[in-house]
């Protein structure tokens, strides 16, 4: 399959067959993705790039290097090249079958090849047989590249008289090579490569002064006299030094100093520090082979062990306690909330929704499964469980996929509630319940706000603050949150129809996600709060509320920011009704054409929340996930930003040259992480706050100096509660 991947979209030329057949663009490569052809690369066991596809992948990054990278960059290192570089890496990413980890060579490589087109323009077009400078105009085949200024500027530098005293010295030392290598374009990595395959060696790699010997060989294949000297020097020395000796044996050979960050004779990629992870002969396939069938039964044994580990846990939690694996034998009449499980290969929650204990109940005009009840799913905690009872005409068969439909479920792994079936709370932690009349509730409210009155303004006041702030570095370190909102909140609920089932509303008007409606929210809602546990859209949507009151609007920030809602922009959706998820971000995005702003996408796949934050004006997606996945976990989503995108370049009529054709950044931000699997969503708040608190359109790859951190504390996850709950006591949602 390499083989004809290579075949298909890989001609090798000469350099000077490319000078005359134009600029490289590597219009197979993006042809071929067009058609899903994703070539795969591969490496050699020192991590150099090697065939097939190796030379492919070399000439695609350079083409991209010269596309994304002005010539006048002199240090690959400024990070203001970062954004460039998050682009390169993400068009490598869609072209090539590459793991994240081959990252840094990539980078290095195309750090190395802008160094070779610089030197390239300079040599052919601004010197003359004599080496003299020579003032030229831009060429005609590279103006799709190089602005006018750019090449000024690029000419101006190579007139300086400190660059040309470097380079002068650095054309000396590379004039007359003692040794000179005569392998043109063929790296050492392939070079290796090449010559175990005609050795038909079980050998992984060579020694470093024998891949030396053979640069060195030119077409008549045989070595120069001096080459043979140093090699036979080689030789003697691997007799006698030590294997633990710091200084190769072909620098000892050629008495020349070793230089920090490369090892001699061995070419591109590899360092002191990638050999010294690799001491010793490399395995045989066979031994592999034996070590991975060894490793196979080991983990199928601690599988099994783990399976039965588990198995008798719950049971010893089911004796203890007052909830056994039959979770309720009881189930009530009618509509309740209900958690789903699953008992193999080990008890636990994948879902949650509402079971319908309905007599006569039929289930798409089926009756139901002995044993069965009917229930909806509307969170899947664990998106790829399988059903116990596929449905058949949704073609749902796990729980993800059945996510807003119905399907039968097993009544012995059903749980009524939200609690989880483990211990029985103890009568501390039960919710207070005020049934003495000579207190009306009215009072009560009133006597709770007077005592937290006053921190209660300051804290509001602080949040339109954060922006005008010029050190939020001190908003960090503000002064840890108390439960004081919550416990009033709670109190307040208690005394009214909710916990039994009441609902309130939220008004959400039309600048917030482009429609104007009444959220409704209910005792779920809030017990996903108090009870931390997963938040669903209704506490997403009112933090929004919150965030639009609170920091945007008082504070001028609604003509740089926007959100969409996430109950329309989700995975579920873009899967059933990708039309309606296009049409409503398009719409959003056309109605705000006129001025460069970051639009918010809290992001829902299922079972996890994430944040997309798009400028559709610079085509750039920021991508925060705290789980540490990237966009092609969810290629739908990806596939549909982009179809938006390029609509409303398209309907705004601009015009892109090549090189911005394919001009759609995706960026993944190295934001905090999540250590549990109930966090995502305050996470998500959080980076949406932290955002909007600095009042920045461009989010930091490493996110923003001022929040970074490797994960939000408890004290920071509590923040955004009291928050939310402090508002609900503002908007009188309890009345």
């Amino acid at each position: 399959m390499a083989d004809d991947q290579h075949e298909e979209v890989s001609k090798k030329v000469s350099a000077e067959e490319e000078i005359r057949r134009g600029i490289t663009v590597m219009r197979r490569v993006v042809q071929g993705r067009s058609r899903g052809i994703i070539l795969d690369v591969y490496w050699n066991n020192q991590g150099q790039l090697i065939e097939p596809n190796g030379h492919t992948l070399t000439s695609f990054i350079g083409a991209l290097v010269r596309n994304e990278i002005p010539i006048t960059c002199d240090d690959w290192r400024n990070k203001e090249l970062n954004e460039s570089k998050e682009k390169i890496w993400s068009e490598i990413k869609r072209c090539f079958n590459i793991e994240e980890e081959r990252r840094g060579f990539c980078m290095k490589l195309a750090g190395k090849l802008l160094r070779g087109f610089r030197t390239f323009l300079s040599s052919e077009f601004l010197k003359d047989a004599d080496g003299n400078f020579v003032d030229a105009e831009l060429p005609k085949k590279y103006e799709s590249l190089i602005s006018a200024e750019e090449w000024e500027a690029f000419k101006s530098k190579r007139q300086d008289p400190v660059f040309q005293r470097i380079s002068a010295t650095n054309r000396e030392r590379a004039s007359s090579p003692a040794y000179p290598y005569r392998k043109g374009r063929v790296g050492y990595g392939r070079l290796e490569q090449s010559m175990l395959q005609k050795e038909e060696s079980s050998e992984t790699s060579l020694p470093a002064h024998v891949l030396w010997k053979e640069a060195r060989v030119g077409k008549s294949g045989v070595p120069q006299e001096e080459v043979l000297h140093v090699y036979q020097k080689c030789e003697e020395l691997s007799q006698s030094l030590s294997p633990d000796d710091t200084k190769g044996i072909l620098s000892r050979a050629l008495d020349v100093p070793e230089y920090s960050g490369r090892v001699r004779g061995k070419g591109f990629g590899v360092t002191p520090t990638s050999l010294s992870i690799k001491k010793g002969k490399a395995p045989s396939n066979r031994e592999l082979h034996a070590r991975l069938e060894a490793m196979q039964a080991e983990l199928d044994a601690l599988r099994r062990e783990r399976e039965a580990s588990a198995s008798t846990v719950y049971r010893d939690a089911s004796d203890k306690d007052s909830i056994n694996c039959t979770f309720q034998p009881n189930i009530p009449e009618g509509i309740s909330h209900c958690q789903l499980y699953l008992s193999s290969p080990y008890y636990r929650m994948v879902g949650k929704g509402k079971v319908h204990n309905v007599s006569g109940v039929l289930l798409h005009t089926r009756e139901l499964p002995a044993g069965c009840l009917k229930v909806s799913v509307d969170i899947a905690v664990e998106p790829n469980a399988a059903l116990s009872y596929p449905s058949d005409d949704s073609d749902a068969t796990t729980v993800h996929e059945a996510v807003g439909s119905f399907v039968a479920w097993p009544t012995n792994l059903i749980c009524v509630g939200y609690e989880t079936p483990t211990k029985s709370k103890s009568k501390d932690n039960a919710i207070p319940r005020h049934t003495e009349s000579t207190v009306s509730r009215k009072e009560l409210q009133e006597n709770e706000v007077s005592n937290a009155s006053a921190q209660q303004k300051k804290e509001v006041s602080n949040a339109s603050a954060w922006v005008k702030s010029s050190g939020a570095k001190k908003t960090v370190a503000r002064k840890k949150p108390t439960t004081k909102y919550r416990s009033c909140l709670r109190t307040f609920l208690e005394m009214t129809d909710i916990p039994t089932g009441g609902v309130r509303t939220v008004h959400m008007e039309v600048g917030i996600f482009g429609f104007d409606y009444d959220q409704m929210i209910g005792n779920e809602d809030f017990m996903q709060v108090f009870s931390h546990e997963e938040i669903g859209v209704t506490v997403v949507n009112t933090y929004i509320r919150f965030l639009y009151d609170k920091l945007m609007r008082p504070n001028g920030l609604d003509v740089s920011f926007r959100f969409l809602a996430p109950a329309t922009v989700n995975l579920g959706l873009i899967l059933s009704r990708p039309d309606t998820v296009t049409e409503y971000v398009l719409r959003i995005l056309m109605d705000n054409k006129d001025a460069e702003k970051l639009f918010f996408i809290p992001f829902n796949t299922g079972g996890h929340w994430l944040l997309l934050a798009i400028n559709p004006i610079r085509e750039i997606v920021y991508y925060l996930d705290s789980l540490g996945n990237d966009w092609t976990t969810y290629p739908d989503m990806k596939v549909l930003i982009d179809t938006v995108l390029q609509a409303f370049r398209a309907q705004r009529d601009i015009q892109t040259s090549r090189r911005g054709a394919n001009s759609i950044t995706w960026i993944k931000v190295a934001c905090p992480q999540q250590r549990n699997q109930i966090d995502c969503g305050y996470f998500m708040l959080r980076f949406m706050r932290d955002t909007l608190a600095l009042g920045r359109l461009k989010i930091p790859t490493d996110y923003f100096e001022e929040f970074k951190c490797a994960f939000y504390t408890k004290d920071q996850v509590d923040e955004i509660k009291e928050e939310w709950c402090q508002f609900m006591i503002e908007l009188n949602v309890c009345s």
